[in-house]
């Protein structure tokens, strides 16, 4: 009779180990798990190339309609061609050794007063955003940029930019 409860109390305990034991090993699984961030997703409207596309595919549909009425296709270039070379040029003429550019850092950039990590944040620069690179700094760690249409300037860490042929 002494040894059957003996035998009882060490199976009682065996069995909370183990589940004991399991439970700290499942816990430790699903906490790994979580631990590592999920891949970037990559959205249509996030891939260059896509955004390219884009407004061929629109500009197709929207000259289907107006062939049939030739009074609205003869002013439409005419406001077409009045409205592109005010897109093109900048507020301020291109000073010598500026070019432009757009954000490839997907994340976008901060725009900052100083070029160092510690001045000012006075605004943001968004993912393929339009911009003109203006000087880069003397340790060529940071680059002056201006938000092309518009008049606002700041620093951006180099690296984060890409020229953009003119045409």
């Amino acid at each position: 009779m002494l040894s059957g409860f003996i035998k009882f109390i060490l199976g009682f305990f065996l069995a909370i180990a183990v589940l004991i034991g399991g439970g700290a090993a499942i816990g430790l699984y699903f906490m790994n798990r979580t631990g590592i961030p999920p891949a970037k997703p990559v959205f249509s409207n996030d891939s260059p190339s896509v955004k390219a596309q884009a407004p061929k595919a629109t500009e197709p549909k929207g000259a289907k309609p107006t062939p049939g009425t030739k009074a609205e296709s003869s002013p439409s270039p005419t406001s077409t061609a009045t409205e592109s070379p005010k897109a093109t040029p900048s507020p301020k003429p291109l000073p010598s050794g500026a070019y432009r550019g757009r954000v490839s850092w997907s994340e976008g950039l901060s725009l900052r007063s100083q070029p160092n990590q510690e001045a000012e944040k006075i605004g943001g620069v968004g993912f393929n955003q339009k911009i003109i690179i203006l000087e880069q700094s003397e340790d060529k760690a940071w680059q002056k940029i201006r938000l092309e249409g518009s008049e606002q300037e700041g620093w951006v860490k180099a690296g984060n930019t890409q020229k953009v042929d003119e045409q």
